[in-house]
């Protein structure tokens, strides 16, 4: 299928621009006029997804971020890459309280929000190149 719209964003792992990720994919994404409850979603997991980039795949080091965000008739996939280290374990990862950052206090609920806010998720890794989360979602009409 071909998407309608897309967009392109590469940004520096810095905190700081996890807010503007969520407030850019938001505006894009409200061209297909969804709910304020989808709308939502959409930023919550795009938060998720960033906030993971910069505090695991970085490590809160420097590197950049790249958002792509591709506009269906009716549902958008958005992608958030990094070149950070990578997952060893994506199946590990993705289990509910798992989190590779205990001492940071981290819940380890990333995934978990992502896969409750989005209809599906897709996460790519390969150990010392980075991570790839292609995260999609259908609106109602």
């Amino acid at each position: 299928m071909q998407p309608i719209n897309e967009m392109k964003l590469e940004f520096m792992s810095k905190s700081s621009n996890e807010a503007f990720a969520r407030v850019a994919a938001a505006a894009f994404v409200s061209q297909l006029d969804p709910t304020l409850e989808e709308l939502a979603d959409v930023k919550t997991a795009v938060s998720e997804a960033v906030t993971n980039a910069i505090i695991h795949g970085y490590e809160n080091k420097a590197g950049f971020i790249k958002m792509n965000c591709r506009l269906y008739e009716n549902s958008v996939e958005i992608t958030v890459i990094d070149e950070g280290k990578g997952i060893e374990n994506i199946e590990q990862a993705r289990q509910p309280l798992f989190t590779s950052k205990p001492e940071m206090e981290r819940s380890g609920m990333g995934f978990t929000v992502m896969e409750s806010f989005m209809d599906s998720i897709e996460v790519l890794s390969e150990p010392g190149k980075g991570t790839v989360i292609i995260l999609r979602k259908t609106f109602k009409t």
